[in-house]
């Protein structure tokens, strides 16, 4: 069941029961992210398949982030609203300015392009803000590195915590690795515990664009195929 999917303000709805009611097909849900960390250790980088445990770190409108453990009610991993800092461009799913979420989701870097450029021209998409900054636009770049060190604060704070083998960065913002990669991996490196410690490396996912849907056949092969063992 769905307890809550705050982009459409559903709350306590047996999906999977009702879709398969109406359709006759088998339904698996899971939240993106999860089954996003399921296509990647299945159909990703060949580093992760070498790894116990790793974070996956999904940058979409919103920010999340697969695991195994579920937890209670399987309401684990919402990461996204953990509190990084106050007064971030844009506010949360759930309406805070302080989560990582709306300090380093893709409306976060859109809105941090826009207080820069002013309200000039319709305004473009994440991939489209991606595209401007490889051509150069300082704007486009500006709100990307600035996203991407709030990125920096919040993996570093799962890091310490998680202590992962590897972290994984997906979803468009992993386009912009070449731009955001140096900005990311600095904040890592500022924010450690104690520069002894071997630190997890990070790696924009090799999924592209299709690592929604490689999440969901994922899902679907883990129920045919596998057995899957959570905590």
């Amino acid at each position: 069941a769905a307890l809550f999917i705050p982009h459409f303000k559903w709350r306590n709805w047996s999906i999977a029961s009702d879709l398969q009611n109406a359709t006759g097909i088998p339904v698996t849900v899971d939240n993106d992210a999860n089954a996003a960390a399921l296509a990647e250790l299945w159909l990703g980088r060949p580093e992760i398949r070498d790894v116990r445990d790793f974070i996956l770190v999904l940058v979409e409108e919103g920010l999340g982030t697969g695991k195994v453990y579920q937890g209670v009610a399987g309401a684990a991993g919402e990461f996204g609203h953990m509190t990084i800092g106050k007064g971030a461009p844009v506010v949360c799913a759930a309406g805070s300015d302080e989560c990582w979420e709306a300090f380093a989701s893709e409306r976060a870097a859109l809105a941090r392009y826009r207080q820069r450029t002013g309200p000039r021209g319709p305004e473009p998409t994440f991939l489209q803000l991606i595209d401007k900054a490889f051509a150069r636009d300082e704007h486009a770049r500006a709100a990307l590195i600035e996203t991407a060190h709030y990125l920096g604060l919040g993996i570093s704070n799962l890091t310490k915590g998680l202590s992962p083998e590897a972290v994984i960065l997906a979803g468009d913002i992993a386009r912009a690795w070449p731009l955001i990669a140096e900005e990311l991996r600095n904040t890592l490196s500022a924010n450690t515990i104690c520069s002894d410690l071997p630190s997890a490396p990070v790696f924009a996912s090799t999924l592209g664009e299709d690592t929604r849907l490689m999440g969901a056949l994922s899902l679907v092969l883990a129920r045919k195929f596998a057995s899957v063992v959570t905590a």
